[in-house]
């Protein structure tokens, strides 16, 4: 008769937890539930010579090379830690938040500890933009998970869109 000693108690504990908690790939969603994101190839993030067009592009362009370099937290629990600790340099919030509470908090607390904010209309562009969803073999978006907020706290390489973005935030 074998019995669970305290050891291997804290063996399985500890592979359990690292494996939902602690698991790079697995990112909980605004519903509640656990996506599983698809680990896609780098891709080289070409620059024209002119830049983006558009304030939107360029911050496609910032979130993409954000995610590249491990810089963004996502989601309403990582994004309040990394405004309250003023490690965020910027913050992204979806103007289509269905929750009241939730815009008021983000907005108080980059207001309160001077972090630029940027509004974008849909929650699932946001979504697909910082790579929550699923894409088929010919890079076609097959499921976007939306995302009603992100923070940026490592723009990892500089660039045209990042000079905009931030040639944006000077003119407010």
């Amino acid at each position: 008769q074998s019995t669970w000693g305290h050891s291997e108690c804290l063996f399985f504990f500890d592979l359990f937890s690292s494996f939902f908690f602690l698991h790079p790939f697995a990112i909980m969603s605004d519903a509640g539930e656990y996506v599983e994101e698809v680990a896609q190839e780098e891709e080289e993030v070409e620059q024209e010579e002119d830049g983006p067009g558009d304030l939107m592009s360029a911050l496609k362009d910032v979130l993409k090379r954000a995610r590249a370099h491990s810089g963004l937290a996502v989601g309403l629990h990582e994004a309040t830690k990394a405004l309250d600790k003023r490690a965020a340099h910027l913050c992204v919030l979806a103007e289509d938040c269905t929750e009241a509470g939730y815009t008021r908090l983000i907005e108080a607390l980059c207001t309160e500890h001077g972090i630029d904010l940027i509004k974008v209309p849909e929650k699932a562009k946001l979504g697909e933009w910082i790579g929550l969803g699923t894409w088929d073999k010919a890079g076609n978006v097959r499921k976007v998970v939306g995302c009603t907020c992100c923070v940026v706290k490592e723009y990892g390489e500089k660039s045209k869109a990042l000079e905009l973005i931030m040639e944006h935030f000077k003119k407010e």
